[in-house]
């Protein structure tokens, strides 16, 4: 896939009756969004459903370099875009914006920033670096409530289970809008406590084996972990490989998007994960 020189430069864009500034705003980046959109176009990809045409898109990006920290730029909270690098959360999150923006026929850069917006954000609204959905438990609670996607990890066989996050809260030194702004910490304790009131589902990794054959194309896997305060501690994407369950995943390990194992065995290699959350794209 080409690639075109990052231009560091940022616009004032109209959202939602709201100017906000969204960085990167770039040529480039419009000009690389504009090379997917005409290639979902040619190939005849727009009329496949929502998990077929977001695996495609995601597809797009094998290779891309994985680059963490990217929302993390400026003094204020603000819809940051790249396509230069990926996190496992941007690059899920960005595939399946776009895929979301093209079933409704909105082919604009700026309609991709306005759902990145919509999903990335606590009821689709930036207020401050506290109301970004920094736990992937509050991403899937939030966006299943806005009929983004649906949780389908009970009707797998998932059980039930209750986090005990405090990991934000208790590490502020971690994150720099923490350090800079105290009140914040408060803010995500509430956070953190309104989270670990909820009932998750998790299947248990020894009983992957019996339900992987259930996952389709597009299903959003989430990884669950035994560390200390967090919830999951990675995402991917399941693509079916001649009825393989692979995983499309910006890994930190490998360095890029790559198109891994099956979900089965990226399981059983990590000691720290202890089983997966899924959840299925909804059509917009």
């Amino acid at each position: 896939m080409d690639r075109r020189k990052f231009i560091c430069s940022s616009a004032l864009i109209f959202i939602s009756g709201k100017f906000l500034l969204s960085f990167p705003f770039t040529k480039s980046n419009i000009d690389f969004f504009n090379s997917i959109v005409e290639k979902v176009k040619r190939n005849g990809w727009l009329s496949l459903p929502i998990n077929e045409l977001f695996s495609k898109v995601a597809l797009l990006f094998k290779d891309i370099p994985y680059q963490g920290g990217t929302l993390e730029n400026g003094e204020t909270e603000q819809c940051i875009i790249t396509f230069e690098g990926f996190d496992c959360v941007t690059f899920f999150e960005v595939s399946l914006c776009i895929a979301r923006i093209l079933k409704k026929n909105n082919l604009e850069y700026k309609d991709l920033v306005n759902e990145v917006t919509y999903t990335r954000y606590r009821d689709g609204i930036i207020q401050d670096f506290t109301s970004r959905l920094h736990y992937s438990s509050d991403w899937i609670f939030d966006n299943e409530k806005k009929l983004v996607v649906k949780d389908k990890t009970k009707d797998l066989g998932g059980e039930k289970i209750f986090f005990k996050l405090n990991f934000m809260s208790e590490n502020p030194s971690f994150y720099k809008q923490l350090q800079n702004n105290p009140k914040f910490i408060e803010k995500i304790k509430e956070v953190e406590t309104a989270i670990n009131s909820r009932p998750y589902y998790v299947v248990p990794k020894e009983k992957i084996v019996h339900i992987e054959k259930k996952l389709k194309n597009g299903d959003i896997v989430f990884f669950a972990t035994n560390k200390k305060g967090l919830d999951y501690s990675h995402v991917g994407i399941c693509i079916v490989d001649n009825e393989k369950r692979r995983l499309l995943h910006a890994s930190s390990k490998k360095g890029n998007v790559v198109l891994d194992k099956s979900i089965q065995e990226y399981v059983m290699e990590n000691k720290s994960v202890t089983g997966i959350t899924v959840v299925e794209p909804l059509e917009p």
